[in-house]
């Protein structure tokens, strides 16, 4: 995209007049405001921007919650959740919101601009916030079951994960390497890389990471299926 419309939704107005100076740096960036008490999915069906700045902690409506009505109304909207105190409990929140990232308020200007550029590319920054927690990772393998966050079903899988596929899966979403994998189940690197191939093919994903937040979000692997 030519342009790209970032809109800064939190509730202190300096936070928003900080971030709107650090990123009004960027030629290519189109930057908007807006207090949460000012009805920013309003604000949205009008000036549709492509990334959203949001504010975790809001005194009324849950940050959360709002990230939630405001992707199942425009998912298209790349979500950027913003937090002063990153902890693993609030990830595993964010990650069911469907957000792309998880940032700390205090991030630097040249981080927040790297998020937005690659959330914009397509691109899930919060795979690797996940894949860098296991305890994390594990929390979710074992609640998201039953909860589909992106609004796709195995139905709309090209195909269907074979058994070996949706094992390799698993030891993805616990942070193994390929080479790892391959030593775990005695077979060769290669094949490995040719299972890889195949499930992001079959899931519609960007990379390896990519693959398995979707597989844990919509319950497609779970930790009792690693033999």
């Amino acid at each position: 995209m030519d342009k790209i419309t970032v809109m800064i939704v939190d509730k202190q107005a300096f936070f928003r007049v900080g971030v709107r100076q650090a990123l009004s740096q960027q030629p290519d960036f189109t930057i908007l405001e807006c207090d949460p008490n000012d009805d920013p999915i309003g604000i949205i069906e009008t000036d549709c921007p492509h990334v959203l700045l949001l504010d975790i902690d809001f005194p009324c409506l849950s940050g959360l919650e709002l990230g939630r009505r405001i992707l199942r109304r425009y998912p298209s909207i790349r979500l950027i959740m913003l937090s002063p105190n990153l902890d693993n409990g609030e990830l595993f929140e964010v990650i069911k919101t469907g957000a792309v990232a998880y940032l700390n308020k205090n991030t630097t200007a040249e981080e927040l601009n790297s998020t937005i550029r690659q959330s914009c590319r397509g691109e899930y920054p919060i795979n690797d916030s996940l894949l860098a927690r296991p305890k994390v990772a594990e929390h979710v393998l074992r609640q998201f079951q039953d909860i589909v966050s992106m609004g796709k079903t195995m139905e709309t899988i090209t195909a269907p994960l074979t058994h070996r596929e949706t094992q390799i899966l698993n030891y993805i979403a616990d942070g193994n390497s390929n080479k790892q994998i391959a030593r775990i189940l005695e077979i060769s690197e290669q094949t490995i890389k040719n299972h890889v191939s195949s499930i992001l093919r079959k899931l519609n994903a960007n990379d390896r990471a990519h693959a398995a937040v979707l597989a844990i979000r919509h319950g497609w692997i779970s930790a009792e299926e690693k033999p």
